[in-house]
């Protein structure tokens, strides 16, 4: 996504220069969301192209760039092909991690829908969405390990396709790391009302191929039986390339203002970008779409000859059932919480608050509320549970 972002930013500003992709997935650039959240409601697979090719770009796919000479100008793929360039763009992404608390594949650019080499589906791609999909017609016992954005998204998906899934994960409760731990709480027996059976504070030790299915032993060495395993556990960074041409990576590639990695002609945005806001005044890694739409655009606009500084506080949001969020800034339920129910647990406003300033906020089933929330998290406050009661609408 970042990098159909940024050829439509350079397409903003020079439409005749040159431009190449060389990514690793042999299909041309698509829209992720829908994998985990639209096509499973019916919607048509047509909607997640993004119609790159159609932008004068020369795509080469099912490609990895391995090696960067950043003197000469010049990048290197693992088929042993050379390009030239004059501005260079690293929209690397990231590397789904195993249940063994490593990257699925060591190296960067994951591009097919075989699964790991546990048999477990460890789903981020259209490829992954392929094969679950075909396999939620053939087979009716799903295992999904990990509670967070891809663990609850398929977990639902799947129920609702009328599968029988099993949702297992090391928190307390379902999103915990985002959520205020009641909410989290809500959510496990939210899923459990919906048919899923829910394993909060399991740790997989093992998973074993047993007949045409598999059974997975937990730490404590209870077992649970599944046709299919599937997995979302998060991603890491793929920082290796710019790493290997001595670029300055740290939980990402940094990039300043202007999203430059370190060298006045190569940029980086997306998934693997390290970038600083100035709303919450730190440096951020965000792995969501309206980070890659905003910051792969402006990526490409610098690239084409504008400086345009990066300020954008991106916003998330998901689908649970028939639940949904937006959010924007830092949500940890470690910090000062308040929260503004009008139903508790189906419509209301959570913020996070640090020293009496807003890091961020949580829009449970509220809408329309993005922008505001935005401007909330870039005042200097002080703020209180007072004062933030009622401040959004509810």
């Amino acid at each position: 996504m970042a990098a159909d972002a940024a050829v439509r930013g350079i397409r903003e500003v020079d439409p005749q220069g040159t431009v190449g992709l060389v990514g690793a997935e042999p299909h041309p650039p698509y829209s992720r969301p829908p994998l985990s959240k639209g096509l499973w409601k019916g919607a048509p697979l047509d909607r997640v192209w993004r119609r790159t090719e159609e932008l004068g770009v020369a795509l080469h796919l099912g490609r990895t760039v391995r090696a960067l000479d950043l003197v000469n100008r010049e990048a290197s793929d693992d088929a042993g092909q050379v390009y030239g360039f004059q501005r260079l763009l690293l929209v690397t992404g990231g590397t789904p991690r195993s249940l063994g608390g490593v990257p699925e594949q060591a190296s960067e650019g994951r591009d097919t829908a075989s699964p790991g080499e546990d048999g477990v589906i460890y789903f981020r791609t259209l490829d992954d969405y392929h094969l679950l999909r075909r396999l939620a017609e053939e087979r009716e016992r799903f295992l999904v390990v990990g509670g967070g954005f891809i663990g609850s998204e398929i977990a639902a998906a799947l129920a609702q396709a009328g599968k029988r899934v099993t949702m297992a994960f090391l928190e307390e409760g379902v999103g915990a790391r985002l959520f205020p731990r009641h909410l989290s709480l809500f959510l496990n027996d939210y899923y459990r009302q919906r048919g899923v059976e829910v394993l909060p504070e399991r740790s997989v030790a093992r998973v074993e191929k047993s007949g045409d299915g598999f059974t997975v032993y937990f730490q404590d060495g209870s077992p649970v039986e599944a046709d299919v395993v599937v997995a979302g556990l998060g991603i890491r960074p793929n920082t290796e390339l710019a790493a290997r041409a001595g670029l300055p990576v740290e939980d990402g590639i940094v990039v300043d203002p202007q999203l430059r990695a370190g060298h006045p002609d190569v940029y980086a945005a997306g998934d693997a970008a390290r970038f600083f806001n100035p709303a919450l005044g730190a440096r951020i890694r965000v792995e969501h779409e309206d980070n890659a739409n905003t910051q792969g655009r402006m990526a490409g606009r610098n690239m084409a000859g504008e400086a345009e500084a990066y300020t954008h506080l991106p916003f998330f949001y998901s689908d649970l059932f028939d639940l949904g969020y937006e959010a924007v800034g830092e949500l940890d339920p470690r910090l000062q919480l308040v929260e503004d129910w009008k139903d508790p647990y189906r419509e209301g406003v959570v913020y996070t608050l640090r020293n009496g300033r807003v890091r961020g906020v949580l829009l449970w089933n509220v809408w329309g509320q993005v922008e505001a929330a935005r401007e909330l998290v870039a005042e200097p406050g002080p703020h209180s549970p007072t004062t933030l009661r009622g401040r959004l609408p509810r």
